[in-house]
């Protein structure tokens, strides 16, 4: 099958932005405009033009057209006026509605769910991406085949040679349905080599810091600043998509694991997150996660809702968390003064190295929070080798045959080698009490 039809293959289209405000709905006013200006950059990162926009509040949804008869009339004009061939709604369509529109304007009719999923197909670079964005697609427009009409085409052309009495909606939705079930059986595949990958590292002892954030917030910026990686960035929303991991030498020369997920966004198709379960299970693998926020977007507070929504959704949301407000350089002193969050937060700059020092500080910290002290026969290199490697060495000293290593440790690290090293242990000295899962009480900026 060849790939879906993309909204931004041709730069020349042209789109009308078209929303629905629901009076009396429990999303203020602002929330809308604000999902609105969403939807510009959403249509600006698919290669849309935006030429106009289109905006009714009214007290529910007409189901028929979902705005009202008049409105439909308006975005006509709106269309014409700015020589559109494309209407792009704010919210999600049905079938029939898609239907209706279709045939009422003769224009391309797409909504703001289809509008991502086009943006992840462009975005997509690994296997991976590409099988969990083309099932993300399929699973969305199965349902709604018969609401597309002249807009079949945009399946291309892998739709297969149709039998006898067969009309085309029952040759698309059979070849949908075949190539949805082959789809994941391959991401079956790809989620059993992720899992050995997962295995591999947790054996390796490694400790993983997860960035999760609202698409745009400077995760990929981040990622690089701390790691010298190449992630590509840019200011625009989705920059990145595939998941990327890169070590990280900490201060104390200590190595971690630092994962960049995919940006998350209002209304993510529950169909994208579905799809991409397996790259997002990144997130439940981490130690402790770092919830990047852009601390400059007039939507901070909205966006920092989602985060914490989709990972109550992916069940991430009692791991430990840092927040980490990015992006402070652009906003007045004073005002960064007053960013702050429940726990464990940070206000910076990715692009600052004396900030980026910092965080790495903070990192070393949270990786070696407790601290204990061995008496090591000198003989047993294969030990002392090993508590170099569950933690940081901080005072080395001889006594008669044996060695003394008092040693600032990782719980985490420890605890699989703890039954070699505790016969050796002669005192435990609590610099922060983690308990079984590492989690520091610190309710307080890390200033």
């Amino acid at each position: 099958m060849t790939k879906t039809y993309e909204v931004g293959e041709n730069r020349e289209e042209r789109a009308v932005l078209v929303s629905l405000f629901l009076s009396g709905h429990r999303n203020s006013l602002r929330d809308q405009e604000e999902s609105l200006l969403e939807l510009e950059q959403l249509a600006d990162t698919a290669g849309l033009t935006v030429v106009g926009r289109v905006v009714q509040v009214r007290d529910k949804a007409d189901p028929a057209w979902y705005i009202g008869k008049g409105k439909v009339e308006e975005v006509r004009e709106a269309l014409a006026a700015g020589g559109g061939n494309v209407a792009v709604f704010d919210q999600e369509l049905s079938g029939a509605q898609v239907r209706n529109l279709e045939r009422e304007l003769d224009v391309k009719i797409i909504d703001r769910t289809q509008l991502i999923l086009d943006i992840f197909a462009q975005r997509a670079r690994t296997r991976e991406g590409k099988l969990q964005v083309e099932l993300a697609q399929l699973t969305y427009l199965l349902p709604r085949l018969s609401g597309h009409g002249k807009n079949l085409s945009r399946l291309g052309g892998g739709i297969g040679t149709r039998g006898p009495g067969e009309t085309k909606l029952e040759t698309d939705r059979r070849h949908i349905r075949l190539r949805i079930h082959d789809l994941k059986r391959q991401l079956e595949d790809v989620i059993r080599h992720r899992e050995l990958h997962r295995r591999r590292r947790k054996k390796s002892g490694l400790f993983q810091f997860a960035l999760v954030g609202y698409t745009n917030a400077g995760k990929s910026t981040l990622l690089n600043g701390l790691t010298g990686a190449d992630t590509y960035m840019e200011d625009r929303l989705f920059a990145t998509l595939d998941p990327t991991s890169r070590l990280l030498k900490l201060p104390g020369g200590s190595e971690v694991l630092v994962t960049d997920t995919v940006g998350f966004i209002r209304h993510l198709p529950h169909d994208l997150v579905a799809a991409f379960r397996a790259t997002l299970e990144e997130v439940l693998e981490a130690d402790c996660i770092l919830h990047v926020v852009d601390s400059s977007s007039p939507a901070r507070d909205t966006q920092m809702k989602v985060v914490s929504e989709v990972l109550a959704e992916l069940g991430a949301h009692r791991k430990e968390q840092w927040v980490v407000f990015n992006k402070i350089d652009r906003l007045d002193p004073g005002e960064a003064e007053l960013l702050s969050a429940e726990g464990t937060f940070i206000r910076m700059s990715a692009q600052d190295p004396d900030d980026l020092e910092r965080l790495k500080r903070l990192m070393q910290d949270r990786l070696f929070a407790g601290s204990e002290t061995f008496l090591l026969p000198a003989a047993r290199g294969d030990l002392i080798a090993l508590a170099h490697r569950i933690g940081e060495v901080q005072e080395q000293s001889a006594e008669g045959d044996s060695m003394v290593l008092k040693v600032r440790v990782n719980e985490e690290i420890y605890a699989p080698h703890r039954h070699a090293l505790e016969p050796y242990r002669i005192s435990g000295l609590a610099e922060g009490d983690t308990g079984r899962n590492g989690s520091m009480e610190r309710s307080k900026s890390l200033e």
